[in-house]
């Protein structure tokens, strides 16, 4: 059979199936003190009640011991408390706040990393963190930048009594020039909120996260996110054109250059994104944004071999070339688990090891058709790819995206996820994977038919190709420190063998802080602990992670 005509019966199918209306996965096992929470590369979801039966998340610093409260920062007293209400909103143990008021501050939504803040302020403008920067500063009061908490490696929540400062209330746009595409904004501006701006305008923001319901855009490039599209419009340290920040004494940077081009001295802006918090906050960006497509097809794929996929991988660029705006890969085990837990029926009949999403956006709808066909009919008569389906409408393109941004809130559904965000040779980016799960067999750690209730639910691989970037998860019933032992420090061993990265985008945080030398040689680790030293002597921007200065 002529194998456009496959893929087109395969597409009949597809939309004959029954969609569903929402692509957003509620999982009870997420829901938390009635907040929205997502991850990196998650769907987000709206928690409206608690969990059935509360299990109480464990200290950040006791699972971390070798971690101590640095002996020279102080005591919040109820002087600074005043001060800072005379400020700004604040959520205060000593004004009457509960544990589970400060909890969406303190915990993240992973129930992985929890803090002890007794206090929370909410500034509502720049002048407001520059004097509670000042402040704290002057008094060696530590401090966490906050801003959706979606993140995944213990950055936005406290290790011990530091002093939550939450951008939310920052979330003004500033201006957007339909010329040029450059938006103007506060950093607590909500990513999907901003994208709806712009879309209005006819244009989209160039960054993409499942996460994009709660994360905020200063979060965002204070830890460089990469998302779902960097293939297509580049990361955060091209398309961000200036920072407005506020560093640890006070003082106000105001970076918000709206050029392309500017020659004039060192450019400070890169040393904030994906700085974490650390040298400075973060209160507002400018981003050159692209114009809103005309034309977008998402086509969903079944592979025989890792070594198929990345041979679709060249064939799609090739084919492609400027349209091509996501290419992500996922094993079957992530599919399986997404089915399990949400109960739909998946897009493929057959089964797999492998599975591609191919994204293209355009300004013409009829060349990229042509462009996106030609390539399907050329996979298909080298049998590259076993199986697939094109979208035919925006509902089902939001139907197949599901089945990649669900599946990290589909595997915490079970209890725990380790999860390792990596940057590998391409040729090796699935070996990890083979590599770490017969590691967990060869434990006694793997559930099988045998002993199903063993404690790594499983071993799953995704990410995005174009970039080179795995997201390994190990779905686990609970976090368990034979399980970790396992994990650690055999995977930082295994990438640093490949020169690869042991955080692709999802940055450094508390888990990853001490593990740093294994992609970083000791001058770059000098120079980094000097600029942190140079910005903050004091210390009190995010202490305890990152790449800590007196490590």
């Amino acid at each position: 059979m002529n194998p456009s005509i496959v893929l087109r019966n395969a597409t009949r199918a597809a939309v004959r199936r029954p969609l569903a209306q929402s692509v957003r996965i509620a999982v009870p096992a997420l829901r938390v003190a009635g907040r929205r929470w997502a991850s990196t590369e998650g769907a987000a979801t709206t928690a409206a009640e608690t969990e059935p039966t509360k299990k109480v998340t464990k200290l950040t610093a006791d699972s971390y011991p070798n971690l101590q409260r640095g002996s020279h920062f102080s005591k919040i007293t109820a002087e600074d408390v005043a001060y800072f209400e005379s400020i700004c909103p604040i959520i205060s143990a000593d004004r009457g706040a509960t544990e589970d008021d400060l909890k969406p501050f303190n915990q993240d939504w992973m129930n992985k990393y929890r803090g002890q803040t007794r206090l929370v302020v909410k500034p509502k403008s720049t002048e407001d963190v520059s004097k509670i920067l000042k402040h704290c500063n002057e008094r060696k009061l530590a401090v966490v930048p906050q801003g959706g908490n979606t993140g995944l490696v213990g950055g936005s929540v406290p290790v011990f009594d530091e002093i939550v400062i939450n951008m939310a209330s920052m979330n003004n746009i500033r201006s957007f020039d339909e010329v040029s595409g450059i938006l103007t904004c506060d950093a607590g501006v909500i990513l999907e909120t901003a994208d709806s701006y712009l879309r209005e305008h006819g244009y989209i923001f160039p960054l993409d996260l499942g996460a994009k319901g709660s994360c905020h855009v200063g979060g965002n490039v204070a830890c460089n996110a990469g998302g779902l599209r960097l293939l297509r419009y580049g990361s955060l340290h091209g398309t961000v054109l200036g920072v407005e920040a506020v560093l640890p004494d006070g003082t106000i940077l105001n970076d918000l250059s709206q050029l392309r081009k500017n020659n004039t001295g060192y450019d400070l802006k890169q040393l904030f994104i994906g700085s974490e918090g650390t040298i400075g906050i973060i209160t507002a960006i400018s981003i050159v944004c692209p114009q809103k497509p005309k034309s977008q097809n998402v086509a969903f794929f079944g592979v025989e071999s890792f070594d198929k996929v990345q041979q679709t991988f060249v064939k799609t660029k090739q084919a492609l070339s400027e349209i091509l705006s996501a290419f992500e890969m996922m094993d079957s085990n992530s599919q399986n688990i997404v089915g399990q837990v949400t109960g739909r029926k998946h897009p493929l009949e057959s089964k797999p090891p492998f599975y591609i999403l191919i994204e293209t956006s355009g300004s013409n709808p009829e060349h990229d058709s042509e462009k996106l066909n030609a390539l399907l009919e050329d996979l298909m008569e080298n049998e590259f790819i076993s199986d697939g389906t094109l979208a035919e409408s925006e509902t089902q393109q939001k139907e197949l995206w599901a089945w990649r941004e669900g599946i990290a809130e589909a595997l915490g559904h079970f209890g725990g996820v380790y999860k390792y965000d990596v940057s590998i040779p391409l040729k090796e980016l699935y070996v990890l994977v083979d590599d770490v799960r017969a590691k967990m067999k060869d434990a006694g750690l793997l559930s099988t038919p045998e002993n199903p209730e063993n404690v790594v639910v499983d071993c799953v691989g995704y990410g995005h190709m174009g970039d080179s970037n795995l997201h390994l998860n190990v779905a686990v019933r609970q976090f368990d420190k034979r399980v970790e032992k396992v994990l650690e420090p055999f995977i930082y061993e295994w990438i640093q063998k490949r020169r690869g990265s042991i955080s692709a985008e999802h940055g450094l945080g508390v888990a990853k802080s001490d593990f740093v030398q294994y992609s970083r040689g000791p001058t770059e680790l000098a120079v980094m602990k000097g600029l942190k030293t140079m910005f903050d002597p004091n210390g009190i921007m995010n202490p305890y992670k990152y790449v800590k200065a007196n490590a």
